[in-house]
């Protein structure tokens, strides 16, 4: 398995197998942040997506729609896109970080929870769902 450094990032897929994607662990303003790059564009999320979300998901203890959107569209109730921006949640809000690219959480964050160990997802072409492990 990749470290999730820049030198050595996660390379993963979309939860429907379309798009190759690299994520890696680095620091902003001293905030630890997770870098998904997505052929030229360049998404920022918080790290602690990664301990939020599969403790959100264990709490939750069954499967859950991804629902992926983008920033400028709703998210649809219950998913896990809806999640990753919510004020009830850990953080209070987004866990995307860049202005105008802080939606696809639901797109991209499942995948590498999948690549931890920390989560089951589904890979069907579309209205994929995750569960904790």
């Amino acid at each position: 398995m990749a470290k999730g450094t820049k030198a050595d990032p996660w390379k993963l897929k979309t939860p429907p197998g379309t798009s190759d994607y690299e994520m890696y662990m680095d620091e902003k303003d001293g905030i630890k942040i997770i870098v998904c790059t997505v052929g030229k564009t360049v998404l920022h999320y918080d790290a602690r997506a990664i301990e939020d979300l599969h403790t959100m998901l264990k709490k939750h203890g069954d499967w859950m729609e991804l629902g992926s959107a983008d920033e400028q569209k709703s998210a649809k109730d219950g998913t896990v896109e809806a999640w990753g921006r919510s004020e009830s949640n850990p953080v209070g809000g987004w866990y995307g970080l860049k202005k105008g690219l802080r939606g696809r959480f639901g797109m991209y964050m499942p995948p590498l929870l999948e690549e931890l160990g920390l989560a089951e997802l589904e890979h069907n072409p579309k209205n994929n769902r995750m569960k904790a492990k």
